[in-house]
C-alpha cells in the first residue's frame, strides 16, 4: 500500500464543526475572509490525519458565493492568502506534505449547463495568479464537463507543475454505479481522452456517491489500457445524499449518510484501491477521522 497517495478531506463542514464563521452564501470562503486561523487548523488536522496533500481553501472563491464585486476587489488576494495557510500547515508538518491549489467549478458546483467559455479564463486568471506561489500542483475539482476542463488545461499548458483533474458524477440515475458519467452526461473516455490529450498528470472523481467511483475508476483504466497511457486515477467521494439533477452543490448544508463513517467509508476505499485507484481522499463530510482510517492502511 506505499504508492497509495492520500488526500485531505473536506473543508467546509470542517471548518463549521471546528466553530468558524461559516454560512451561505460564502459558504468555506467566510472562515478564510474573516477568521483564517481556522482555516489552518483544518489543514493541520489533515496533516495530522495522514494526509499526503491538502487541497487550498479556495473553493468557494468565485462569484456565485463571494459576489462579483468582492471577487474583481478580493479574489487575488484571497486565493494568495489560501494558498499561504496551506503552505504553512505543509512547512510545518515535519515532513513531505504538498500543496494542491483547488480551482474551483467557476459557474456553480454540478451545474454544466451554466458554464459560460467567454468568461471563464477571466474569472480562472486572478485565483492562478494568487495561489501560484504557493502550489505544489494544480487540482482542478469538481468539473462536471470536459469544456471546463479544457479552460484550465490551456491556462496551465505552460507552468509547469502537475494538473490534476477531477470531475464529478452522476449518481442518481438508475444505472449511475454500472456506467459512469459526467453530470454533463459525458462519457468518462471522453474526460480520459481530454485529460491524456493535453498531458494532464492524474484524473480524479470526486463530490459524488461512493456508489459510482467504482465504475468510474474501472472505466478510467480501461481507456488508458486501450490508449496504451497510464496516469494515476484518483478518488474522492462525498458523504451527502444524491441531489437532484438541477440542484447546485453547496446551496445548503445537507445531511451526512450514517453509513458512511470512517469504517464505512473505508469499505470504499478498498473497492476503489481494488479498481486502479492510486490517489484517495474524501470531499464534503469527510473529515480527518477518515484520512486517518485510510492512513492506516499503510502501516
Amino acid at each position: 500500500m506505499n504508492s497509495l497517495t492520500i488526500l485531505d478531506g473536506g473543508m467546509g463542514r470542517e471548518l463549521k464543526r471546528m466553530g468558524a464563521p461559516f454560512r451561505q452564501p460564502e459558504w468555506s470562503a467566510l472562515a478564510l475572509i474573516e477568521a483564517p486561523s481556522f482555516v489552518l487548523d483544518v489543514h493541520s488536522a489533515y496533516v495530522k490525519a495522514g494526509a499526503d496533500i491538502i487541497t487550498t481553501n479556495s473553493y468557494a472563491l468565485v462569484p456565485f458565493h463571494i459576489g462579483d464585486a468582492r471577487f474583481e476587489s478580493d479574489g487575488e488576494m484571497l486565493a494568495d492568502r489560501a494558498g499561504k495557510l496551506a503552505r504553512q500547515a505543509a512547512n510545518r508538518s515535519g515532513r513531505s506534505v504538498r500543496v494542491a491549489a483547488s480551482l474551483p467549478p467557476l459557474f456553480g458546483s454540478y451545474r454544466p449547463d451554466l458554464f459560460n467559455a467567454e468568461d471563464a479564463s477571466r474569472l480562472l486568471a486572478p485565483l492562478v495568479k494568487g495561489l501560484s506561489d504557493h502550489a505544489d500542483l494544480w487540482l482542478a475539482e469538481t468539473l462536471s464537463a470536459t469544456q471546463e476542463a479544457e479552460v484550465v488545461a490551456n491556462m496551465l499548458a505552460k507552468d509547469g507543475r502537475p494538473l490534476w483533474i477531477s470531475f464529478t458524477l452522476e449518481d442518481g440515475a438508475p444505472d449511475a454505479a454500472a456506467r459512469a458519467r459526467l453530470r454533463s452526461g459525458e462519457a468518462i473516455e471522453a474526460a480520459v481522452a481530454l485529460c491524456l490529450e493535453h498531458g494532464v498528470a492524474a484524473v480524479l472523481f470526486n463530490c459524488s456517491q461512493p456508489e459510482v467511483m467504482e465504475a468510474a475508476a474501472r472505466q478510467a483504466k480501461a481507456a488508458m489500457d486501450a490508449a496504451g497511457r497510464s496516469i494515476p486515477i484518483g478518488v474522492y467521494a462525498n458523504a451527502f445524499p444524491p441531489q437532484p439533477k438541477e440542484a447546485t452543490a453547496n446551496e445548503t448544508l445537507l445531511p451526512i449518510r450514517e453509513d458512511l463513517d470512517p469504517a464505512g467509508y473505508l469499505n470504499w476505499v478498498r473497492i476503489w484501491l481494488d479498481a486502479g485507484a492510486d490517489i484517495i481522499g474524501g470531499c464534503c463530510g469527510i473529515g480527518p477521522e477518515h484520512i486517518e482510517a485510510i492512513a492506516r492502511l499503510r502501516s
